[in-house]
C-alpha cells in the first residue's frame, strides 16, 4: 500500500491535518477468491513497519472518489483491474505517525494475474486464519468486518420459545442474532439459550447473549452484547477473545467506550424514527458515518431501518443493519 511513503517521496494524496499529524484517507481493497480466500500484502523493508502485513489500496487523490482511487491503485499495484466491488467499512486509525481513514471494499471480481511490484510476497488467507498474521494495526478491524455478516438480528421482547424456535429460517442464513429478553428471570434466559443454541447453529446463527458474560462462555454462545447502560459498569473486556464482544452506543462517547473496553463491534442507534421509541430523537445518516468512523472497529445501524438498506447503511461506511421488525413477522406473539 502507498500510504506510508518514505521521507522526500511525492505524495499523491490530499492530506489534512488531524490535531498535530497528518490525515490520510486511503482506499483499501479486500480480494477475495472462489474459495473464500482474501489477499493479503507484505510490507517492503524500506517502509515503516517492514514486514508486516496489509490489504492492499492506497491514498485518495483529490478530486478522487474512493472507488476510483481502489481501481487506480489496485491496477498500479497488482496489475489487475477491478471489477466488480461494494464498501465494506470505512474506519480510522491513529498510528504514532499520522491518522488514516481507510475505505475498505471487498473486491469480488478482477481481471488480469496479480503481480507484485512493490510488495516483496502475498498470501491468500480464510479471513477466520487473519487473526494469526501481523496486520498492521490499522487493518485488524477489517479482519472482523470480513468475519461477521451485514444482519444482525434482535429477538422480539415479547416473543416466547416457541414462536421463536419456529421463525428461526425466515433469518438471514448466517447473521448474528441477539437474544434480547428482558422480562425473563435469569434461570428461564439460560433455558431459552440452551434451547436455542443447537437450532440456531443448524442455521448457521451465532447466538449472542446479554445477560452474565460468564454465561455466554459456559453454554458455547458465539458471543455477549452489552448495553449502553452496562458499557459503563465494566472495566475491562468481559468475555474470551474467542467470542464476540458488541455493545449498543447512542453517542461518541460511548463509542469511544466500547473501543477502549476492547469491543469487536458496536450497534449505533437509532439512526431513523421509530414506532417503538417515538420520544428518542434519531441520530441520523450523518452521524452514522461519523461514530462508525470513529469506532474504529465494524459497527450496525439500527432503529427505523430494513433488513433491504443494507447496501445504504454500508454507503455511510458501517457493516450491516440491526433490528427487530425488519426480520421477523410484524405479528410477533
Amino acid at each position: 500500500m502507498e500510504r506510508f511513503k518514505a521521507a522526500g517521496t511525492r505524495a499523491r494524496c490530499f492530506v489534512r491535518r488531524e490535531g498535530e499529524k497528518p490525515f490520510i484517507h486511503i482506499a483499501v481493497g479486500c480480494i477475495q477468491n472462489i474459495q473464500g480466500e482474501v489477499l493479503i500484502c507484505q510490507r517492503p523493508s524500506h517502509k515503516i513497519y517492514p514486514g508486516e502485513w496489509e490489504f492492499p489500496g492506497g491514498k485518495v487523490e483529490a478530486g478522487e472518489s474512493a472507488e476510483e482511487a481502489l481501481k487506480r491503485e489496485l491496477h498500479e499495484e497488482l496489475g489487475i483491474r477491478v471489477g466488480g466491488c461494494r464498501p465494506l467499512i470505512r474506519v480510522r486509525h491513529v498510528y504514532p505517525e499520522l491518522a488514516v481513514d481507510l475505505d475498505t471494499w471487498r473486491v469480488s471480481d478482477y481481471d488480469g494475474v496479480i503481480a507484485l511490484s512493490e510488495h516483496p510476497d502475498l498470501a491468500w488467507v480464510l479471513p477466520e486464519e487473519l487473526p494469526r498474521w501481523k496486520l498492521l494495526a490499522g487493518n485488524r478491524p477489517i479482519v472482523s468486518a470480513l468475519r461477521l455478516p451485514g444482519h444482525y438480528v434482535f429477538t422480539p421482547v415479547e416473543a416466547d420459545s416457541a414462536w421463536l424456535r419456529e421463525r428461526l429460517d425466515r433469518l438471514p442464513e448466517g447473521g448474528l442474532l441477539r437474544l434480547r429478553m428482558p422480562g425473563l428471570s435469569a434461570a428461564a434466559y439460560e433455558t431459552l439459550a440452551k434451547q436455542l443454541l443447537p437450532l440456531s447453529r443448524n442455521r448457521k446463527l451465532v447466538l449472542i447473549l446479554d445477560r452474565d458474560p460468564t454465561m455466554a462462555q459456559r453454554l458455547g454462545a458465539g458471543g455477549w452484547h452489552a448495553s449502553a447502560a452496562q458499557l459503563q459498569t465494566l472495566r475491562g473486556r468481559p468475555v474470551l477473545e474467542s467470542l464476540w464482544f458488541g455493545a449498543s452506543c447512542h453517542s461518541s462517547q460511548e463509542v469511544q467506550l466500547a473501543r477502549e473496553l476492547g469491543a469487536d463491534f458496536v450497534v449505533i442507534g437509532p439512526i431513523l424514527n421509530t414506532a417503538t421509541h417515538p420520544d428518542h430523537a434519531p441520530l441520523g445518516w450523518a452521524a452514522l458515518r461519523e461514530l462508525a468512523s470513529a469506532a474504529e472497529v465494524p459497527a450496525y445501524a439500527i432503529g427505523g431501518l430494513k433488513q433491504e438498506q443494507l447496501a445504504e447503511v454500508r454507503a455511510q461506511g458501517a457493516l450491516g443493519v440491526a433490528g427487530i421488525r425488519t426480520y421477523w413477522d410484524a405479528t410477533a406473539a
